[in-house]
């Protein structure tokens, strides 16, 4: 089993009326919310926060993009991906979930920019590739989804040549056309860093990551019980393309919370869940499914988008008062998994186990956590809760993990502060 820390970096100071008095945390959130000298700390602490959690021992640590909102600041996560791999503990891996692929006008950006994260890291990228929602691509960066999901693979064909053709080549698409491709630098891992796809239950996402041998890594926000539909049909069709049933085929995303006592948790993980589904996830409906997004395929399957689940749930059941009932609801459902170290590792395993994935991605931050609150919920869960998963999936190879340098053939950054 793989533990990976993911941040989504969301910001921490959104007002008690947040719902009352604005539509949406996407897309049209209102900029004057926004303290450039208080996100100067936010930054700041979440980058804290991912060190300290490479150094407690989680095998990576995760970051995505996002655009245009107050639940994930993270527009660019090569530039926090970079520092990363200059500063975390050089045995931790360096996921970044990923660059949307579709947004990046010529894509050959992504494949000179993951190959330089990789160089610097020493070979430490897990690249992922995801389509991106609707409010990030097709409103805030203003992509017909019509044309989203063509221009998606085209940009995928592009960066892959980019990566492991060793000659200078031209590239003819739709969409991109270049005279000269010959990116440099050129990424450790050969012929390419692993590539994971982050989705949300699309059919032919799931078809893509078995015909191109990819990890399929479902972000979902509303945790296991409302994800067990999407994963048994990710490994149903699985078994009808021929695949085996590798649990490192897959990431599944939890929010975990870790105290000495259940009662510690409770009281801990309250209000920073409630803030999180009350205001981060408080997305207009409008945004959602912009015409043409969502596939014939996946509208036949009759899969529907944690997106949509977004604006049901969060308006729905948790649409009033931070009141202690709905952080009962978000733990009744499934939401967010707290208790203590062995109430906590048991349930993941029954998580893991019912949901057949190998690499578990935790947000143990979210929504309004302090540092200190989130590198204790970190450091519980690095020493007492991942040695009581250490037996999962033994006997199973990770074929989707970076694959480094030798520690001793690499660099060793100075990191000490010169003196004035």
């Amino acid at each position: 089993m793989k533990h990976l820390w993911f941040h989504l970096m969301p910001y921490t100071d959104l007002p008690d009326d947040f719902r009352e008095k604005h539509p949406s945390v996407w897309v049209d959130i209102d900029s004057k919310l926004f303290d450039p000298q208080r996100a100067h700390h936010m930054y700041n602490d979440f980058m804290d926060e991912m060190e300290y959690a490479a150094d407690v021992g989680f095998d990576a640590i995760c970051c995505n993009e996002h655009h245009s909102n107050g639940y994930g600041m993270m527009p660019s996560p090569n530039l926090i991906a970079t520092a990363l791999a200059r500063r975390a503990n050089p045995n931790t891996m360096i996921c970044v979930m990923g660059n949307s692929l579709a947004l990046y006008d010529p894509p050959m950006r992504v494949a000179e920019e993951f190959a330089m994260i990789d160089c610097i890291s020493g070979g430490r990228l897990i690249a992922g590739f995801p389509v991106g929602t609707p409010m990030d691509t097709c409103y805030a960066y203003g992509r017909n989804p019509s044309e989203l999901r063509e221009r998606y693979h085209e940009a995928h064909d592009l960066v892959l040549r980019a990566w492991t053709e060793p000659e200078t080549f031209s590239f003819n698409g739709r969409f991109t056309q270049q005279r000269y491709v010959n990116i440099w630098p050129r990424p450790v891992q050969k012929p390419n860093p692993p590539i994971w796809i982050p989705g949300g239950g699309s059919v032919e996402t799931w078809q893509w990551c078995a015909e191109m041998d990819y990890v399929y890594s479902y972000l979902s926000y509303f945790g296991y019980k409302a994800g067990r539909q999407t994963m048994h049909g990710f490994w149903n069709e699985m078994d009808s393309l021929g695949k085996d049933r590798n649990p490192y085929r897959a990431a599944f995303l939890q929010f975990v919370g870790v105290a000495e006592t259940e009662k510690e948790a409770y009281e801990l993980y309250r209000e920073p869940a409630e803030y999180f589904y009350g205001r981060c996830l408080h997305v207009d409906p409008r945004y959602l499914a912009a015409p043409g997004y969502v596939t014939e395929g996946t509208q036949r399957a009759g899969l529907e988008s944690q997106l949509a689940r977004t604006a049901q749930d969060t308006r729905a059941a948790m649409a009033v008062d931070k009141s202690a009932r709905e952080f009962d609801a978000i733990l009744e459902n499934g939401y967010v998994i707290i208790g203590t170290p062995d109430q906590v590792a048991e349930r993941l395993r029954e998580v893991a186990r019912d949901l057949n994935v190998g690499h578990l991605m935790l947000l143990l931050q979210f929504g309004n956590m302090s540092k200190d609150l989130v590198n204790y919920n970190s450091r519980l869960y690095a020493e007492q809760v991942i040695p009581q998963l250490a037996d999962l999936w033994e006997g199973w190879e990770d074929h989707w993990w970076p694959n480094p340098m030798p520690l001793a053939d690499r660099a060793t950054p100075n990191t000490g502060i010169a003196a004035e």
